[in-house]
């Protein structure tokens, strides 16, 4: 089949590789010349593992190609899926759909014969609607039909949630929709993957309530952590206490600095927007955002405490910039509240993550940037994990001690032991457990 991926972002560049890796001929398109030119070199704009080789491989085998001309590739497929950008709009939080409809209209000039167009981009209830009332209004004798299918990918994972996932949702209405997104995803019927077939609402409703179910299982554990560190348990035992349950599982049930990333901040504050549009407040979802904001200056308090109270003219080491490991994405990333705060309470800081870099020296400020851990922490008064990337699991303590000022390392990730640490002669802060006696 003929595919055209409008937009390169996150979801558009995996999604459109890993149709043509499915042996669909897949164009994808995007305005910015940067971005396309990257591609065009074989460099990928975004750091997703095995993403570089995959795209390499299509292009070689002649069925994924790069462009800025809509146009033409609209006018050859026979799906075009909108996967173009929906941040969190200034003032209300409600999803900023002005890439989606500018990316309709473009699509309703170039069809040149039936089309199925496919909202991949997450959005609110009804923005497929007017997705399909602008095609219809733009080209009233144009022949198609609007779909939704959300995605479900986690960054540092997504080309696996893609191959194998969980379920593939799709929101169409008439048969002929639903056998060309049954065509597309023919492959992952030999690993009997559910394929579920919706109201075209149900399906854009079914990407949020997920994200916020996921948002809300996080920052339970976290207030239960808090719990746990004023009456002396181990946020772990009770995470696996409860997660062996099947009716709850264990996943997304580890503590932490809160959720940050692409999906769980601004989709949790468009679902509670949404809420509010219609009259149906979810408190739930509220008190989520809510307590997840305030958890971010919360870890910096806690910083703060173990190195005696005060920062002032102290030096900080952290190690992990990004929201979570094997991703380059700072949106939404706890350390863009954690480092400001201990900024303005004195402290020095000094840095390092495998692959944030970049985009972290784009936001955060005065940062003297490292090249590795035991750079980032030579000379600092405490050494910070914010991110859990692997190769911080198995640092060499001994090194460690002799280049920090102070034996303090403050573990928000609890990737450590508190036993291990004290052995080690470190003064050790994990979040939701008791210091070893």
């Amino acid at each position: 089949m003929r595919v055209a991926m409008i937009g390169t972002g996150y979801v558009g560049l995996v999604s459109g590789t890993c149709f043509s890796e499915f042996g669909h001929s897949v164009v994808c398109v995007d305005k910015n010349p940067e971005r396309i030119n990257s591609l065009l070199r074989g460099e990928s704009p975004i750091f997703e593992p095995g993403l570089e080789d995959l795209v390499a491989r299509n292009v070689k085998a002649g069925r994924l190609s790069f462009t800025q001309d809509i146009k033409a590739a609209v006018g050859n497929a026979d799906a075009v899926f909108i996967a173009v950008g929906t941040p969190s709009r200034r003032g209300d939080g409600e999803a900023d759909l002005s890439f989606v409809y500018a990316a309709a209209k473009e699509i309703a000039e170039a069809m040149t014969h039936y089309t199925l167009v496919v909202t991949k981009s997450t959005v609110p209830v009804g923005t497929g609607r007017e997705v399909e009332r602008i095609i219809r209004e733009t080209r009233p004798d144009a022949e198609f039909e609007v779909a939704s299918n959300p995605e479900f990918l986690r960054e540092g994972a997504a080309i696996e949630d893609f191959m194998r996932p969980d379920r593939v949702v799709c929101g169409a209405g008439s048969d002929r929709a639903k056998e060309l997104l049954r065509a597309l995803y023919r492959p992952l019927y030999i690993n009997e993957t559910p394929i579920l077939f919706t109201a075209l609402e149900t399906a854009e409703l079914i990407k949020y309530a997920a994200n916020a179910f996921l948002a809300t299982k996080i920052t339970f554990i976290n207030e239960i952590a808090d719990l746990c560190e004023k009456v002396n348990v181990n946020v772990q035992d009770v995470a696996r206490g409860i997660g062996l349950d099947g009716r709850i599982g264990g996943k997304f049930l580890h503590a932490g600095p809160g959720y940050g990333g692409s999906c769980f901040p601004k989709d949790t504050n468009a679902l509670a927007a949404t809420g509010r549009k219609f009259a149906a407040p979810l408190r739930i979802v509220e008190t989520v955002i809510d307590v997840n904001d305030k958890r971010k200056s919360h870890m910096a308090d806690k910083i703060i405490t173990a190195c005696g109270g005060s920062v002032k003219g102290k030096t900080i080491a952290v190690l992990g910039l990004t929201f979570k490991p094997e991703t380059d994405d700072m949106r939404d990333s706890p350390s863009l509240e954690i480092l400001p705060a201990l900024q303005a309470a004195g402290a020095t800081i000094r840095a390092f993550d495998p692959e944030g870099m970049h985009e972290a020296k784009k936001l955060l400020k005065d940062v003297v940037w490292c090249s590795d851990g035991y750079e980032t922490a030579t000379g600092a008064d405490a050494l910070v994990i914010i991110t859990e990337w692997n190769q911080f699991r198995a640092l060499d303590l001994d090194r460690l001690k002799t280049l920090l000022r102070q034996p303090v390392l403050v573990d928000l990730r609890n990737i450590y032991k508190p036993a291990e640490m004290k052995q080690a002669g470190f003064r050790y802060y994990s979040v939701g457990r008791p210091p070893v006696a």
